[in-house]
């Protein structure tokens, strides 16, 4: 069977990103019936790859590995089943682990024709505007005035979060971790900013909302926040859980991580019930495993948007394949505004 000689960055040890990819030679056999290969050009971080390298993702693979979610490139090779027509376009694609490298292979079916979006809006179209559109449109109604409270607001989903939201015109609530990005979210048009390192977030929201209470919350921190926003939501509303961030940064294991759970509580679902309140847990790489067509569908009307003017992505940096640790780190800092993207030097 014919192969394709390729590079990719492994992650070959858990730990600080200096010490945990090595770039290393290797072959990709030509694409399966339904999937497509192709030549990237760039590929974009995420923040589960951050849990992955830190042995905090239970669904990245053994190391050795290759990490990433997205990328943006040519298709060179297709399958039988694929229609010809994708073949030397450019697209943006989803790829379950894999991206960290120069040829990737992936489902035609998690791939979109993207013309000459730059690469590096593209890749946040995909992961971050996809999974903000399956939160807030696919498996949510947002309504006109709904009371929204988002998370990590200014990181590429949270960004996504406040366009489509403010786009449903709802009310706002931004939670960011340091005063440049208060303004930064304002302007973007969250109605109402607090810093979390400056006063205790819950609270501060509490008094704003005056007797009134949030309708969705769009958490991708749990720990201690859980407790916090179960306290803020009102009837019939819920608290959208898509990540553990919370946990990232802690070094005591099993420790942490019963901590972690231990902050959030027990939830008793008859007590869900009385109180006319739900859970929506999202991990979109399970939605893909299982629903392709419904990460296809999402990409497809995040394009749209896109194309229509109604969001567009925030570009926090842009670095080359080499300086792949401090993309990581950045990341990680949590003082990034937006996506990070690698392009292939």
């Amino acid at each position: 069977m014919e192969k394709i000689n390729s590079q990719g960055f492994y992650l070959k040890s858990y730990g600080k990103p200096e010490q945990a990819f090595e770039l290393r030679d290797f072959e990709l056999t030509m694409p399966n019936d339904d999937e497509v290969l192709i030549e990237c050009e760039a590929f974009g971080l995420n923040y589960a790859d951050v849990m992955a390298r830190n042995n905090m993702y239970k669904e990245a693979p053994a190391l050795p590995t290759i990490l990433g979610y997205e990328v943006v490139g040519m298709v060179k090779h297709i399958g039988k089943n694929v229609d010809p027509g994708i073949l030397n376009k450019r697209v943006v694609a989803f790829t379950r682990f894999g991206g960290y490298a120069k040829h990737a292979k992936t489902l035609a079916s998690a791939v979109a024709p993207i013309g000459n979006i730059p690469a590096e809006e593209a890749l946040a179209l995909s992961t971050q505007f996809v999974t903000a559109y399956y939160m807030t449109i696919y498996a949510n109604t947002i309504r006109p005035g709904d009371r929204v409270l988002i998370h990590a607001a200014a990181g590429g989903v949270g960004l996504a979060l406040i366009q489509i939201c403010k786009w449903k015109e709802a009310i706002v609530y931004a939670k960011v971790g340091n005063e440049d990005k208060v303004e930064f979210v304002k302007n973007l048009g969250a109605d109402f900013v607090v810093n979390y390192n400056i006063e205790d977030y819950s609270e501060t929201i509490q008094k704003e909302l005056n007797g009134k209470f949030i309708d969705f919350s769009f958490n991708p921190v749990g720990g201690s926040t859980f407790k916090k926003d179960m306290h803020l939501l009102g009837a019939g509303g819920k608290i959208v859980l898509f990540g553990g961030s919370e946990l990232s940064g802690t070094r005591l294991g099993i420790l942490s991580s019963l901590n972690f759970v231990r902050k959030m509580g027990i939830i008793v679902p008859i007590g869900m019930m009385m109180q006319s309140k739900s859970i929506l847990g999202v991990n979109m790489l399970k939605v893909g495993d299982q629903r392709p067509d419904v990460i296809s569908s999402c990409l497809k009307e995040s394009l749209k948007l896109f194309e229509a003017g109604i969001v567009k992505p925030h570009v926090a940096a842009q670095l080359f394949s080499d300086d792949l640790s401090n993309a990581h780190s950045l990341l990680e800092s949590g003082q990034s505004k937006g996506k990070i993207s690698v392009f292939w030097k």
